[in-house]
């Protein structure tokens, strides 16, 4: 009875969700993790230098680490047959209408303009490597809320990123947290004042359009003192369930 559910269930995901877009991207890395693709991700976003570093040393890191021996089994896991950055669309939005028609297409049939309309206080959309829209409701803005992908994060609000950036879970945690560390394009950045408490959640959804890429968001929350945040994230591979 569970291998009918379970595989009951996978065929409903197939049906609804398992798709990919046949779109062309913007850039793309070569397959494959070395110091060149790393600083080449770097070099395409813009970043600081002391971006970089944490990128470079985290790699160094990854390079040097066994895979875990803990939890599931990793080693077929082939590093050199993967595409670590990808980047579908060379503009994020805040206006729906604005992103490109392929990828609206795509979180049009995932529901998420509806879900934003209704339950959400701020959302944003991922797809692959980067984000490509992202919005929050202006009552949020004029109490401080900061509600953005981490990249922008990097360029806006720097010294917030370095002051709280890998202190959870650091690049020397184990090696898959250093090739996030290493790799990272996208995720939220959320920061909630001092006594500040949303009513309603912020919502980001992330979609692995390619074969044979990885998706390495990363998302950092600052919650102040007093403050009170609900932050939903969902990812939706296409065809299988993770």
């Amino acid at each position: 009875m569970e291998e009918q559910f379970v595989g009951s269930n996978e065929m409903e995901y197939k049906e609804k969700y398992g798709f990919n877009d046949n779109i062309e991207y913007k850039f793309k890395t070569k397959k494959g993790l070395s110091e060149e693709v790393v600083r080449e991700i770097s070099h395409i976003k813009g970043e600081p230098e002391w971006m970089l570093e944490k990128r470079l040393t985290a790699y160094r890191i990854f390079r040097d680490r066994p895979t875990p021996t803990w939890g599931a089994d990793l080693s077929k896991i082939d590093f050199d047959d993967i595409y670590y950055y990808l980047r579908p669309t060379d503009k994020k939005s805040d206006a729906w209408e604005s992103v490109p028609d392929e990828i609206k297409k795509t979180f049009d049939k995932l529901g998420i303009p509806e879900a934003e309309k209704k339950f959400f206080a701020g959302a944003e959309a991922q797809y692959d490597s980067e984000v490509v829209y992202h919005n929050i409701k202006e009552d949020l803005r004029k109490q401080g809320v900061i509600f953005t992908d981490t990249d922008t994060a990097v360029k806006e609000y720097p010294e917030l990123v370095k002051k709280y950036f890998s202190t959870v879970i650091p690049p020397t945690d184990n090696k898959f947290a250093a090739l996030n560390t290493a790799v990272w394009s996208g995720g939220s950045f959320i920061y909630i004042p001092k006594g500040v408490k949303l009513s309603m959640p912020l919502q980001a959804y992330f979609r692995i359009n390619a074969e044979k890429a990885g998706q390495f968001e990363r998302t950092l929350i600052i919650a102040d003192e007093g403050a009170d945040v609900t932050y939903i994230e969902g990812c939706l591979p296409a065809d299988e369930i993770i």
